[in-house]
């Protein structure tokens, strides 16, 4: 007996978004259907390999589409792996495992983003509420001999429970709406099968009615014709993978990467490759042009589809790539491992080892080819925006690819507009003055502190370009470089600023004048901010600021850094900054004037606040900031 089911919350809402978001796109609902069922077709393959009892009654693989318009229903049915009645309850009473309520926070009433959203979230099935007022669906386990139904109109329950069906596989028919009966009508249905399916490896075959033969006069009237007709197969059901790739067609990459990822839009770029010899394998490898919600959650399944010997292994096999490229989607076939393989046997697996280097390599040749076409510049700055901050984790992950992945990563820089990372470490080393031996960057907690930073004022005076980092990942990346095309990379805030031969003879001798008249003043300071500070001398990078702080060794964390630990709950140790100050500004003429002693001691704390404040972006004790600014500058 079927039993009702609540839906899972706020499904019901999320299935007229759904179709609303679609409803200028309807036949997307086939696509998703029909690939749902080659996944079906391609589980129950992999598991007849360890029991081929699964298919011994019905070993001929097939997806079939069949309209009835007198019921004014569509089915599309298969006859692959089925589902329990739990997995049924499981699969689709629930919106995949992401959740319906991070789906609605995704929705943004666009209708193109919010297309796109959908099969980030695994929602493909639910597109059949696009064009069907009820959608039945019938399965039966391969191996199982119980069949289960499940049926909803897509209100807020759904119906469940025990159903007969002769064979195993399911079926999902579909009761069309009355505005999208279209769908009915053969040509129609071809169409669009041909348009999205054509390159499933797995048989899609359309039930073609023949035209009834004419009845005999002495035969009664009221006797019915039978409906007659047959099964055309109309796909190509090649794996497209393996064809040639002169013989494949830009549109049919697109529309196989549609199927392989049940994403809704094109792929930036790809590469198909076809390696033989004493590891034959192919790959085909998918840049997509969205990252998906949850691209930095770790319990989410990243990775490659494995075939072996084109039949179908393994989802996310996530030991073929770098987790600093999981958002390559693709597909690898190899003949060099067993059909039973495993994931554990997989990460042992010496040839899983000579994949991944290769595979990684080609997906980094594709990524460098992207950023190279000069008529892909609007697909090449998607990516980066996309994707770069993820690549980064790749400089401290693979230190075998650490120069390649160098080459693709990008930055915004003083000499760029804006924050859109645009500049290349080579863009950044070509410009370079001449007597510039070093890459120089700085870190900010956001582009706006960088762009304005006292740290700069030296490189501006001089015309030294400085990459502007404010990515979260950025301290950590940095972390793991040593230099690119042998110039080492130096933090603009570093304590003992190496300029090289950028400073010449009379600076130097400039710099030592300086430090010997401002001699008395540094003492003067040092004195009154005893305890707060590690020490205070005349600084070599100031020109237009007052003061600034640095770390007495480069090892000292980042204010960035600093906040992550403390809002992890981390116990953060206090550090003692050393003052550099610019004896040739008024602020420090005011204070060196200054002859009463408490009065020089709280010129002497604001200037240490300002340099914490333009370094950390905040003070120990604002509330006694702005009461000694206050106080200096009505001369109290």
């Amino acid at each position: 007996m079927a039993e009702v089911h609540g839906f899972q919350t706020e499904v019901a809402k999320l299935l007229r978004l759904l179709a609303q978001s679609l409803y200028s796109n309807p036949e997307v609902f086939l696509r998703e259907l029909v690939s749902n069922a080659s996944d079906a077709v391609d589980k129950l393959r992999f598991a007849s390999i360890t029991d081929p009892e699964l298919t011994k009654n019905d070993p001929v693989l097939r997806i079939r589409v069949k309209a009835d318009k007198a019921a004014k229903t569509l089915t599309i049915s298969d006859n692959g792996i089925g589902m329990s009645l739990a997995e049924m309850n499981e699969n689709l009473g629930t919106i995949a495992k992401s959740g319906t309520e991070a789906f609605m926070a995704k929705l943004s009433g666009d209708e193109k983003k919010d297309a796109q959203l959908i099969g980030q979230f695994g929602v493909g099935f639910y597109s059949a509420f696009i064009v069907a007022d009820k959608v039945t669906v019938l399965s039966r386990r391969a191996g199982d001999d119980a069949a289960s139904m499940w049926e909803s109109e897509g209100a807020g329950t759904f119906e469940s429970g025990p159903a007969e069906k002769a064979t195993r596989g399911t079926d999902v028919i579909l009761h069309l709406k009355d505005d999208a009966l279209n769908f009915l009508d053969r040509w129609t249905l071809e169409d669009t099968i041909t348009k999205y399916s054509d390159h499933i490896a797995t048989p899609v075959e359309l039930w073609v009615e023949s035209t009834p033969a004419k009845k005999d006069d002495d035969k009664t009237d009221d006797v019915e014709d039978a409906v007659v007709g047959e099964w055309k197969q109309v796909n190509d059901a090649k794996a497209l993978w393996t064809m040639s790739p002169r013989e494949v067609k830009d549109d049919e990459y697109k529309a196989f990467y549609r199927h392989l990822t049940h994403a809704w839009n094109d792929p930036l770029a790809w590469a198909h490759n076809r390696v033989e010899g004493e590891l034959e394998y192919t790959t085909l490898l998918y840049l997509p042009s969205e990252a998906p919600f949850d691209l930095y959650s770790r319990e989410k399944q990243n990775g490659l589809k494995l075939f072996v010997e084109r039949v179908f292994i393994m989802e996310d096999a996530a030991q073929f790539l770098p987790n600093y490229l999981r958002f390559v989607k693709g597909l690898i076939d190899t003949n060099a491992l067993p059909l039973n393989v495993s994931r554990e046997l997989l990460q042992a697996s010496p040839v899983t080892t000579k994949l991944k280097k290769a595979v990684t390599k080609r997906a980094l040749d594709m990524i460098a080819k992207l950023a190279n076409d000069e008529e892909k510049k609007d697909a090449w700055r998607t990516f980066t925006a996309q994707f770069g901050r993820v690549l980064k984790e790749g400089v401290v992950e693979d230190p075998t690819n650490q120069t390649a992945i160098l080459k693709l990563l990008r930055f915004s820089s003083t000499a760029a507009d804006g924050a859109e990372p645009t500049v290349s470490l080579a863009d950044y080393v070509k410009r370079s003055p001449e007597k510039q031996k070093a890459i120089y960057y700085l870190i900010a907690g956001t582009h706006e502190a960088a762009v304005t930073s006292p740290y700069l004022e030296v490189f501006k005076k001089k015309g030294v370009e400085v990459l502007l980092l404010s990515d979260r990942i950025d301290e950590w990346m940095i972390s793991g470089l040593t230099e690119f095309e042998g110039r080492k990379f130096i933090s603009a805030t570093a304590s003992d600023l190496e300029l090289g031969e950028l400073a010449d003879a009379e600076e130097k001798a400039a710099e030592e004048a300086a430090k010997t008249a401002s001699t008395g003043l540094v003492e003067r300071i040092r004195t009154a901010l005893s305890g707060k500070i590690e020490g205070v001398r005349v600084s070599n990078r100031l020109v237009e600021s007052a003061a600034c702080v640095v770390g007495e060794n480069d090892q000292m964390m980042t204010p960035q850094l600093r906040r992550m630990l403390e809002a992890a709950g981390q116990q953060v140790p206090e550090e003692k900054f050393t003052l550099e100050v610019n004896p040739n500004h008024p602020l420090l003429a005011r204070a060196e004037a200054e002859t009463d002693p408490a009065k020089f001691n709280a010129w002497a704390e604001l200037i240490l606040d300002q340099a914490m404040l333009a370094d950390q972006g905040t003070v120990k004790d604002p509330a006694a900031f702005v009461r000694r600014m206050n106080e200096l500058l009505l001369g109290k």
